[in-house]
């Protein structure tokens, strides 16, 4: 029965709380911005960061660092093509160049990806980093959408998990065929049932305006139009949405980590008036 004006309660235990980022500025978004035709050019093939989205990563970075969103993830999963890799790895990564002497870990980001200037970013005592190619941009015709092959980018990215991709090319784009709304829509609900797979319950994804744009469109349909609006409003570049996500199915099979059983040690459960009469004939029993 919901009789709290269209508030609800829901298990802790059967909801994630998602970090959704659509990537920093492309250098395809620059000059698609002023003629759409420019994305459908192969000089823009897996574009990278332009100088602003860089610029824009790291206003993000501040931001998730002072909010401490940073410290709580417990899972990045990112979009494999270039520009949402550096965003990821900008925005929760690790310290540039925050080795020491001794430490034997691979870095998020080598030096210089992307033609970038960028040093290396850290991997140190950051969550995993898991590349999944459910979360990709629109496939097909535009050639900024289309992956290298994973062995050219495990160098570039060594502490980034690639071991979900399938396949080293890139199969998934075609340069004639272009998915329709709807195939973006289904990828999408696809990816969202996968992360019901994950133990992880804290999450951030780092992934495409398209993408994201077609999968939350089929939801808040239940709400008011302005928490609709907050939901399925296209995406800013290096724009971050914090949403929880519910399990209404069961999908999820996880225990609460938090839910107390009570009655330990074990004992009677009595309303309060009875207990407090109960107490002076116990007192004397004793």
């Amino acid at each position: 029965m919901d009789s709290t004006g269209g508030q609800s309660l829901y298990p802790l235990h059967r909801c994630k709380t998602l970090h959704l980022v659509r990537h920093a500025q492309g250098i395809h978004n620059v000059e698609g911005e002023k003629n759409h035709d420019a994305y459908l050019s192969y000089d823009f093939f897996d574009a990278q960061l332009s100088p602003l989205g860089w610029k824009q990563l790291h206003n993000l970075r501040k931001h998730v660092q002072a909010c401490g969103i940073s410290k709580s993830i417990d899972l990045v999963i990112v979009s494999p093509l270039l520009r949402t890799m550096q965003t990821a790895v900008g925005v929760f990564g690790g310290e540039a160049e925050a080795y020491t002497d001794g430490v034997n870990v691979p870095p998020l980001m080598v030096a210089n990806t992307g033609n970038s200037g960028h040093p290396a970013i850290s991997s140190l005592n950051r969550p995993p980093f898991v590349a999944v190619e459910l979360c990709r941009e629109r496939l097909g015709v535009h050639p900024c959408d289309k992956r290298q092959s994973i062995r050219e980018y495990r160098p570039l990215f060594p502490a980034i998990d690639f071991s979900l991709v399938e396949n080293d090319d890139d199969i998934l784009w075609k340069p004639d065929i272009r998915e329709t709304n709807e195939e973006v829509a289904d990828r999408g609900q696809k990816f969202l049932k996968w992360l019901w797979t994950r133990e992880e319950k804290e999450i951030a994804i780092v992934t495409h305006s398209g993408f994201l744009f077609h999968t939350l469109s089929s939801f808040g349909n239940d709400c008011h139009p302005i928490v609709k609006s907050e939901i399925c409003a296209n995406f800013a570049n290096c724009e971050l949405r914090s949403m929880v996500f519910i399990d209404r199915s069961m999908m999820g099979s996880a225990s609460s980590t938090t839910n107390y059983p009570g009655k330990i040690p074990n004992g009677l459960d009595l309303p309060s008036d009875v207990a407090t009469e109960k107490l002076p004939e116990e007192g004397l029993a004793n």
